[in-house]
């Protein structure tokens, strides 16, 4: 088991930065694939970002790239978003996703979400 706790989310004008933090608990990140999702009001749950968990292999959703990245830092068990030239189209609940295959079986961990508001 793994228990993935959001937190860095809050109220900020366009055009500001936020970071956010995903600390992980149960189990360490090593060997899991870790994501960052979104999901507005009324919409469904986005991909934003991935990254291997030996910090490699960085993937953004063409909305976010250039602006945001995500990092993991192995050691604190956490995983961050840093998030820059927001826009009110960021606005969302942003949730930490912790995942892996074994053999044919997947296992996905869900945070609990932080929202993220940006105002105009």
């Amino acid at each position: 088991q793994v228990q993935l706790v959001e937190s860095g989310g809050g109220l900020v004008q366009a055009g500001g930065s936020l970071r956010l933090s995903c600390a992980a608990s149960g189990r360490t990140l090593r060997t899991y694939d870790m994501g960052w999702f979104r999901q507005a009001p009324g919409k469904e749950r986005d991909f934003v970002a991935s990254i291997k968990w030996n910090g490699g292999n960085t993937d953004y959703a063409d909305s976010v790239k250039g602006r945001f990245t995500i990092s993991i830092d192995n050691g604190k068990n956490t995983v961050y978003l840093q998030m820059n030239s927001l826009t009110p189209a960021d606005t969302a609940v942003y949730y930490c996703e912790a995942q892996k295959t074994i053999a044919t079986v997947n296992y996905k961990y869900w945070g609990q979400g932080t929202q993220v508001t940006v105002s105009s």
